[in-house]
């Protein structure tokens, strides 16, 4: 049986990843952090390490947080990436949201290593985060998801294996775009309601005690409504996202027409230059003067 998981390297301290990093160090891991920019891994107050590869030679497990399926594969992959420090029956646990696909190659190359691998992307926005309520989906091994779940419960309130490498991202990307889909109809109904005049404050309590109640209403209706576009999670996050669905989606014969709707709205969003706002910033595009086709 593998040993208990003690020391963990924590790779990647967006807005995500830092407070998650606290969480887990937190929980009384020992916790070696690294980031591309070293002053941001040095804010947290825990060590740093020069590499990827010099926080993974320290710890039991290594998790990543960071972007895409190109950043993963380099801090993994590249040079002085962690894979370099990982010895046999080490842990790897990407929190990123990546294609499946992608996931299943780095599970492959890292099991060449005898490196076992986890994708367990995680839902919930930055507020969640920092309260250690994330909801977590891991896909992997069941002695690998039982040996990471102390550390995965640091993090999150609700944590789940739900299958294989790459079921936990496949289960990410559907529920995203689900949510991306829901915000984009708010957002519509949103513009309509002020566009007719409707008083909104009264709206939204009818969709809070109606049909159309939901948790992207309860999220999002005021910040769309006040353009309170701090990001808790980014558009271009989102919109890579639903990308991501679409792809595992037509590879699978699978259309998704809803999707690729919600998609064209969200690249308009970006174009505009929203990528860095929140998602909800969708609504611009609805409320703007050109159409989206």
């Amino acid at each position: 049986m593998a040993e208990p998981i003690r020391r963990i390297a924590f790779l990647g301290l967006g807005i995500m990843g830092a407070p998650m990093a606290r969480n887990v160090a937190a929980a009384g891991f020992e916790v070696t952090v690294w980031n591309r920019t070293r002053a941001k891994a040095e804010e947290l107050g825990l060590p740093v390490a020069d590499s990827p590869a010099g926080a993974a030679a320290a710890a039991d497990a290594t998790i990543t947080m960071v972007v895409d399926s190109p950043q993963v594969e380099e801090v993994l992959f590249g040079e002085n990436g962690a894979a370099e420090g990982m010895a046999g029956g080490h842990l790897a646990i990407d929190m990123s949201t990546i294609a499946p696909t992608a996931a299943r190659a780095i599970g492959e190359r890292l099991g060449e290593r005898g490196v076992a691998f986890l994708d367990a992307p995680v839902t919930g926005s930055r507020p969640r985060a920092e309260g250690g309520t994330l909801t977590i989906m891991a896909g992997g091994e069941q002695g690998d998801f039982d040996r990471a779940r102390p550390v995965l419960e640091a993090m999150g309130e609700l944590v789940l294996r739900v299958g294989p490498q790459g079921h936990g991202q496949m289960a990410k990307l559907i529920n995203n775009t689900l949510g991306a889909v829901n915000a984009a109809a708010l957002a519509e109904g949103l513009v309509l309601a002020g566009t007719y005049g409707l008083d909104t404050d009264a709206l939204l309590q009818v969709i809070a005690a109606g049909s159309g109640a939901s948790m992207m209403a309860d999220l999002k209706a005021r910040p769309m409504l006040d353009r309170d576009l701090d990001p808790l999670f980014k558009l271009e996050h989102m919109l890579k996202d639903v990308r991501h669905c679409l792809a595992e989606a037509h590879a699978l014969g699978v259309e998704l027409p809803v999707a690729e709707r919600a998609e064209r709205l969200y690249a308009e969003a970006a174009e505009r230059g929203l990528g860095e706002r929140d998602f909800a910033a969708v609504i611009e595009v609805l409320d703007g003067d050109a159409p989206v086709s």
